[in-house]
């Protein structure tokens, strides 16, 4: 059997992600980028915090600069050799939440590959929440 050399890596959680999005995506990888994500820029300002007791405000112990930061969605891309070996590589990770990957991308990236950024789309919104349902099905309506 033929194999693929593009994998594409979709979540049901972003029914609404447009194809161009997708186009983009492969595009990416058969231009020779092994890991590609698309994102869109962070808008709100982000505080990263420290531990603190059960019940007790955490402290905030940096700002990282927005500019930098990029909220990352699905379809995700991947030449097909770059997913398996680090899928083969860190099959055992998952084990340890401290080195859990959360997505294939960051699999790739916590096994050493580079990972590139295209555009993503405000239409590929996550629906995970009651609210985020909501909003999915006005933008249906439209």
């Amino acid at each position: 059997m033929p194999q693929a050399d593009v994998v594409v890596v979709h979540d049901a959680a972003r029914a609404l992600t447009p194809p161009e999005v997708t186009c983009r995506v492969i595009a990416a990888v058969r231009a020779g980028h092994k890991a590609v994500v698309p994102a869109l820029p962070v808008t709100d300002t982000v505080k990263e915090v420290g531990v603190s007791a059960a019940g007790q405000p955490e402290p905030v112990v940096a700002t990282p600069r927005r500019t930098r930061l990029r909220a990352v969605q699905t379809p995700q891309g991947f030449e097909t050799g770059t997913l398996e070996a680090a899928h083969r590589a860190g099959a055992g990770r998952a084990e340890d939440e401290a080195l859990a990957a959360s997505d294939d991308a960051g699999l790739v990236e916590a096994c050493g590959g580079s990972v590139v950024v295209v555009a993503g789309d405000e239409r590929a919104m996550k629906v995970t929440t009651p609210m985020d349902l909501a909003l999915a099905e006005l933008l249906l309506e439209r």
